[in-house]
């Protein structure tokens, strides 16, 4: 395998294009400058598009999990009833951030590959008025199943309870209308969608989250969002920002709006459903039905006999092509193809091509070039 020749389609870090690696190796900038603010400014309007918001929308130097921390931090009180949306790894992840605060968690478990029911949500709003804050998955990263944010938000909206949502992985591939869907804290990071290396969190805060964040109980220092609203009407950030990562992100943020953020969404569509059909016509299963699939990842179970990891080290190795492993129940069982951010269609002609081969090596019977075919008509339009 040639040296240096990799092909990354993890569900994050994503590829970085070369006019974000150009924009963060420009020259740094004081944080506290006039010129720091103007690009803060900026960079805030920007993603107001994306998320789809008038909300005060915050970009904080750390991660994913930094920002469902902070949307927490700020929301839940000790004693507090939280009812946390399960659908995989990534929303057990935010129902013990809950916990870690103290709150009363009230887990619904719809278990890995299933998307959230909303008759269940209902249901259990309506057992529990008192929920003060409810946790839903956008994408589910470790399954490549799809939440009804809309739905969530709909019935939450009916009560006096927030909406937090984990987009950390759907955001800037798949659509999201935080204002018109009811969701009052939307969380998200730079490493997937966004284009960029990890270390910017991105969390949109509304009017009834202000209220409650105002009168929070929990501890915080550096999550503490109060701390941030202090100077942000000046552009300002309550600590030192990652200040070259957001160079990359207006750069990142420019490429999509120049694409058109339609284009963006359909361009994921249409990625997802080429190595969908790619991979059904290998014979392999697919983690999520067709209904609740992901645009940003597809999740796809092991072949009978063949170890899901072991396929994925000789993808790796022989075609230097890096797919993910399974995650928490699927963990072993299963593996994951990512096509999010700076992902085109030759990148899931590659993926699919890497995969049939392994297969082969690992002596799975099947037709070659089957997979590749299927996604090729998709990408046709045939």
């Amino acid at each position: 395998m040639m040296q240096d020749k990799h092909y990354l389609m993890i569900p994050g870090p994503t590829p970085v294009p070369p006019a974000v690696t150009a924009a963060m190796s420009m020259p740094i900038i004081g944080h506290r400058t006039d010129a720091f603010a103007k690009i803060h400014e900026r960079i805030v309007e920007k993603l107001k598009l994306v998320f789809q918001t008038k909300n005060d929308i915050f970009v904080l130097t750390n991660t994913g999990t930094g920002a469902l921390e902070t949307a927490i931090a700020n929301t839940v009180s000790p004693g507090d009833k939280v009812l946390s949306l399960i659908t995989g790894n990534f929303g057990e992840r935010f129902a013990n951030i809950a916990k870690a605060y103290n709150a009363e968690v009230i887990e619904v478990n719809f278990g890995y590959g299933n998307d959230v029911d909303l008759a269940v949500v209902e249901k259990k709003l309506a057992e529990h008025p008192d929920v003060k804050v409810v946790l839903a998955t956008q994408n589910e990263t470790s399954t490549g199943v799809c939440n009804d944010i809309e739905g969530i938000g709909a019935l939450v909206a009916e009560t006096p309870a927030l909406l937090l949502v984990d987009g950390v992985s759907g955001v800037g591939a798949i659509e999201i209308k935080v204002d018109q869907w009811g969701v009052d804290m939307l969380c998200t990071a730079s490493q997937k969608a966004f284009m960029l290396p990890p270390g910017l969190a991105m969390v949109s805060v509304s009017d009834k989250a202000w209220e409650v964040s105002k009168n929070n109980k929990s501890p915080r220092f550096y999550f503490s969002l109060p701390a941030f609203k202090k100077v942000y009407d000046k552009w300002n950030t309550a600590y030192t920002p990652a200040v070259s990562l957001f160079y990359g992100l207006e750069a990142s943020l420019d490429m999509m709006l120049a694409e058109g953020l339609d284009n963006v969404y359909a361009r994921h569509a249409l990625l997802a459903k080429a190595t969908r059909a790619g991979v059904r016509a290998l014979g392999l299963k697919l983690l999520a039905e067709d209904r609740c699939a992901s645009n940003a990842l597809t999740g796809v179970w092991g072949p009978e006999g063949i170890g899901a990891d072991d396929l994925r080290k000789i993808i790796k190795n022989e075609y230097g092509v890096t797919f993910a492993g399974g995650q928490g129940a699927v963990k072993g069982k299963g593996f994951r193809i990512a096509h999010m951010g700076f992902c085109d269609r030759m990148d899931v002609i590659i993926a699919i091509s890497a995969l049939e081969m392994a297969l082969a090596k690992a002596g799975y019977e099947f037709q070659l070039g089957a997979g590749v075919k299927a996604a090729q008509e998709v990408l046709l339009g045939r």
